[in-house]
């Protein structure tokens, strides 16, 4: 059987500040610079979700499209969407809310909830020239 890749997008709104709570905040200041600023900071995320799979003889899809967006509205982007990624989502309590780390926090949200397909890439777009993709590895 032919193995398939299929992509689903979306996007949410949020706000984050990149701080480690461990570190001094002259350290904060000039490591993360703007994206350390106490009144956060906002982006315009894109996420895409891929999985890879043959297509069921019986429907065609490897998993149906419709499913995938709901598994991703309800374990990510609900909670995520006009939240401030520091202080309202639970799943990303105590972790500094990168782009790094969100997109692997991302991973262990929606992977259990993939059935039919295996799930292959996660890339979150946090600006048009800023983009980070993790593979579960």
């Amino acid at each position: 059987m032919p193995t398939v890749y299929i992509t689903r997008k979306a996007h949410f709104n949020a706000a984050h500040r990149l701080h480690n709570p461990q570190m001094s905040d002259e350290w904060n200041r000039e490591t993360f610079g703007k994206c350390n600023s106490p009144n956060w900071h906002g982006h315009n995320y894109q996420i895409e979700v891929t999985v890879a799979g043959s297509p069921d003889p019986e429907t065609g899809y490897v998993l149906d499209l419709g499913d995938l967006n709901r598994i991703m509205h309800e374990h990510v982007i609900d909670s995520c969407d006009h939240s401030n990624l520091n202080l309202d989502v639970d799943f990303l309590s105590g972790i500094i809310p990168s782009s790094e780390n969100l997109v692997v926090a991302f991973w262990n949200q929606i992977q259990p909830h993939i059935r039919g397909g295996e799930l292959v890439s996660i890339r979150l777009i946090e600006t048009e020239n800023n983009s980070v993709e993790y593979r579960g590895e």
